[in-house]
């Protein structure tokens, strides 16, 4: 008992560092578009470092929902590919211990990576997708404060220019100068004695109230523009329209079931919405799966050593992607249920794992 307690952690922790490399290189590769973004954001907008870090700590739910169970496929191939090239697994099962005991360890491990995966899907993401909102909308504040900087033209959203005069006397709110062409089709020009800024959060926007001020619009003929004057007026700047908007929100399953009914049995984006619905459960569920599945590929690709690891990881996780792919096709086909599409990838891999689990461990 003692041996088999030695040995169950010695496996479990060969598990945890290929876990933690591939868990990185994931969560950076998944990143990093986004990544790209903020870190423009972080030096041509002057938006605060606390303010891209918070960004980054909401999408990494998302990110973390996708990449765990793939981290915890590479890190089963990996550990148990060194333990057969080392031939400590021949040790192992030559003192009397089958190939399902030794993969208890993993079993324990693969229910630690589906227990944060279905955390992380089911509750994570919502909250994060909820705070997401908030920060985004905080940023396009920054962006829109900072172009209000004294004597420099600023860009707070593509195709607005925004200046303000640099006074000697210190009178910040005085003056200025827009130049909005959001709209090809009606690009103005605006100035103002005096501004406010306001952030409404029920509708995602951040307003610039200008005070006593002129908006010159241009016409047909270019020799003609119109000019008109306002005692106030609010420029409104939306999530969408800012440098980094905040993500979409999933429609909920009564949401989709209604949108079956109105566009009919035949309503292929409603079929896929379904589909990905019950994909926030298959989709965790096959962590359980690709953890165990990694026990007998990596004893079939023991010589392949860490990098080999992670590339024969990445060639089972194309192989579930494609099934993926082709799942989704059936189910717009209407040949398969939205059910039967979200977990035929999933069944698919149970069968090849048993197989492959049955093959390895008579030999």
């Amino acid at each position: 008992m003692i041996l088999r307690t030695l040995l169950d952690r010695y496996i479990f922790t060969e598990l945890l560092s290929p876990f933690g490399l591939s868990l990185g290189a994931l969560c950076f590769v998944m990143l990093t578009r986004e990544l790209l973004r903020l870190v423009e954001l972080l030096v041509s907008k002057g938006v605060g470092l606390w303010s891209v870090l918070k960004v980054i700590a909401m999408l990494l739910p998302s990110g973390l929902v996708l990449t765990l169970p793939i981290a915890g496929l590479i890190a089963s191939i990996t550990a148990f590919g060194r333990l057969s090239y080392d031939k400590e697994l021949v040790a192992m099962r030559a003192a009397g211990l089958s190939l399902f005991r030794l993969s208890q360890p993993v079993l324990l491990f693969a229910l630690a990576v589906f227990g944060l995966t279905i955390f992380l899907s089911q509750w994570g993401q919502p909250w994060s997708s909820l705070n997401l909102k908030k920060v985004a909308l905080n940023l396009l504040k920054d962006q829109l404060v900072l172009a209000l900087e004294r004597g420099t033209f600023n860009e707070p959203i593509p195709h607005m220019v925004i200046y303000v005069p640099d006074h000697a006397n210190d009178q910040s709110t005085k003056g200025i100068f827009v130049s909005d062409g959001r709209s090809p089709t009606d690009p103005h020009i605006i100035v103002a004695e005096e501004y406010q800024v306001f952030m409404d959060q029920a509708n995602n926007q951040v307003a610039l109230r200008l005070v006593n001020g002129v908006i010159h619009s241009p016409q047909e003929r270019i020799d003609q523009y119109r000019l008109m004057s306002f005692t106030n007026y609010d420029i409104k700047l939306s999530l969408a329209q800012s440098a980094y908007s905040a993500t979409e929100e999933r429609p909920t399953y009564e949401q989709i079931l209604e949108m079956i009914r109105k566009g009919g049995e035949k309503d292929s984006t409603g079929l896929r919405r379904l589909m990905e619905y019950y994909k926030d459960l298959a989709f965790p569920t096959a962590s359980l799966v690709f953890c165990l599945l990694g026990v007998p590929v990596g004893i079939v690709s023991k010589r392949s050593g860490r990098v080999g690891g992670f590339a024969v990881g990445v060639l089972v996780i194309v192989v579930f992607y494609l099934l993926n792919i082709a799942g989704d096709f059936l189910v717009t086909t209407m040949i398969i249920s939205p059910f039967a599409g979200a977990w035929m990838p999933n069944i698919i891999f149970v069968v090849a794992t048993i197989v492959l689990f049955v093959k390895m461990s008579r030999q």
